[in-house]
């Protein structure tokens, strides 16, 4: 029996394969993030390490890396890091895995100058800290219920040379806020409790439900925000929130009810509802 030790190909099929078994959606694409993983290298250079001999410690991280994975842990959670809007944020089980679709509610907030932001629910503070890195200038505010969330969302900003302009607070939505804001954003939680058995074994049974679901209808977080944001957004602030795609327009009535104006539903890039903003009128 030969103890040659296998390449990082062979190492790479045999994973694929593993993967394929475990009935994950997408091996080859986790197969090539978790060997980049184990190498120590950016996923895009794991085609020029192919054909080299595979460490034993980085076959014995690849191996565990597999078998969080095959156990249905999200790449992002083995990893620790997720990219979003061309940086790389620290992520763990006590917050989302920040997604492309969230994308869609930072373009939205760079159309227009701001200088104050409050972000509700930060999570992994992916949205506030993209939107100040994207704007020198602006200052923000982040909370969260979760004093393990933000610990990760501090973290980030120090990670990305944020933390002189951005501020966290720990509570329930609007409770530790004081002043106003001319931004603010939240990509709350949403789905309903009848949804949460439909959810994919990565999000069920690896991501905090506390920032999955609010229960019920899954509108009472947007009733909460819909409710404060109006004492906290200055004349002509914009509020905007992330939504499910059946949410939209229950959202956008909400926030007509608390007197917000100029309401618009806005689609992700897969055409469905996902963005809900409104202005305090002036």
């Amino acid at each position: 029996m030969s103890d040659r030790a296998i390449t990082g190909a062979e190492a790479f099929r045999a994973a694929v394969a593993r993967l394929t078994g475990a009935g994950v959606p997408d091996p080859a694409r986790d197969a090539r993030l978790l060997l980049a993983h184990a190498l120590g290298v950016t996923p895009d250079r794991v085609m020029l390490a192919l054909q080299d001999p595979l460490s034993e410690d980085a076959a014995t991280l690849f191996d565990a890396a597999l078998a969080a994975r095959s156990a249905r842990q999200p790449v992002s959670q083995i990893t620790g890091r997720r990219h979003f809007w061309g940086r790389s944020f620290r992520v763990t089980r006590d917050v989302l895995d920040p997604r492309p679709e969230t994308e869609g509610l930072i373009a939205e907030a760079l159309r227009a100058p701001f200088s104050e932001v409050l972000d509700l629910g930060t999570g992994s503070g992916a949205i506030l800290l993209t939107l100040l890195a994207e704007r020198p200038l602006a200052q923000g505010l982040a909370t969260d219920l979760s004093p393990a969330a933000l610990a990760v969302a501090q973290a980030n900003a120090a990670t990305l040379g944020l933390g002189a302009r951005a501020r966290f607070a720990q509570g329930s939505w609007f409770d530790p806020v004081v002043g106003s804001f001319d931004l603010i954003v939240s990509n709350p939680p949403y789905i309903s409790a009848a949804e949460m058995a439909g959810l994919s074994p990565e999000v069920l049974e690896w991501e905090p439900h506390l920032a999955l679901t609010p229960g019920g209808d899954g509108l009472d977080a947007y009733r909460a925000i819909a409710a404060g944001a109006p004492a906290h957004l200055r004349p002509g602030g914009r509020l905007m929130v992330e939504i499910g795609p059946a949410q939209g327009a229950d959202v956008a009535a909400l926030f007509a009810a608390a007197g917000l104006a100029e309401i618009r539903v806005l689609p992700d890039f897969d055409g469905r509802d996902r963005v809900v903003a409104a202005i305090r009128p002036a």
